[in-house]
């Protein structure tokens, strides 16, 4: 009972800085993504056992200066131009591996990869959610919270649908918890839910709504059994101890990171 009223409360508190943060405005919403990003690479480097203190260095600098340098475009500080920059940063992969004395180069380039693609660039993606010259009336703080609140409502009939009807595993070999008859139950929970807030909104027709809360529930799961697979080799429970009763940045935001390039890519063809 204590457990479950930690992770209550937590979970509570966790909810309403993220949507204080994306409301208030872009530059409130790229301080808390660029938390995110540091304390979740720093997670990443442990669930990768890079141990290496200049190992770690390397992958922090990395994803904070792709991020920072996306999040200033996003926000539309310098020019679109500038994200050429990013492309030789991301050729300097190759040389970080040169000054790793303990891991070999496959072992770094895989660290800074997954930081990259799992942590830096959804986040800039979150941040480009804001503009209206892509998204159009779409745009603004009410997506981005709209896509956190599809994860969360799948995480939540997920997990009362297995506890209630669950047989079936989905994955066992990499997370024993899930099954089959919970996933779907989240799918279609978080369908129904989204197709309901649609109707009473004119800015996502409800067609494009159950969309992409699909991509956000299908990918958002694979997300969450990708980073299973990462603790599970590296022999541990949680990513982290940061948010009590949830454990680390990644065990939260590892299906919102997944699924946020998907449905980025799924709104613009719109």
């Amino acid at each position: 009972m204590k457990e479950l009223l930690v992770r209550s409360v937590s979970g509570l508190v966790l909810c309403t800085v993220i949507l204080a943060c994306i409301l208030i405005s872009p530059y409130t919403c790229a301080a808390l993504l660029l938390f995110i990003v540091a304390v979740g690479t720093y997670e990443m480097s442990k669930l990768l056992q890079m141990n290496s203190i200049v190992g770690i260095c390397m992958g922090e600098a990395f994803s904070l200066c792709f991020y920072g340098l996306a999040a200033l475009v996003a926000l539309e500080v310098i020019g679109q131009r500038w994200l050429l920059l990013e492309l030789p940063l991301l050729m300097l992969f190759f040389v970080s591996a040169l000054f790793s004395a303990k891991h070999d180069a496959k072992h770094v380039l895989t660290y800074l990869f997954a930081s990259l693609t799992f942590l830096s660039l959804p986040s800039a993606l979150m941040l480009f959610m804001y503009r209206k010259d892509l998204f159009g009336t779409m745009a603004g703080p009410w997506l981005i919270v709209l896509v956190f609140c599809l994860l969360w409502s799948n995480d939540i009939f997920a997990y009362l649908t297995g506890k209630l009807i669950g047989k079936h595993k989905l994955f066992p070999r990499v997370s024993p918890g899930k099954t089959i008859e919970g996933s779907l139950g989240g799918l279609m929970f978080t369908i129904i839910a989204v197709a309901i807030f649609c109707h009473y909104v004119e800015w996502l027709p409800i067609p494009a709504a159950v969309g992409m809360a699909a991509i956000a529930v299908i990918f958002g799961t694979l997300g969450d059994l990708s980073e299973s697979m990462l603790k599970r080799q590296a022999g541990v429970k949680d990513s982290g101890k940061m948010i009590p009763g949830h454990g680390g940045i990644l065990d939260r935001f590892d299906s919102i990171m997944f699924s946020v390039p998907f449905i980025f890519v799924y709104l613009l063809l719109l």
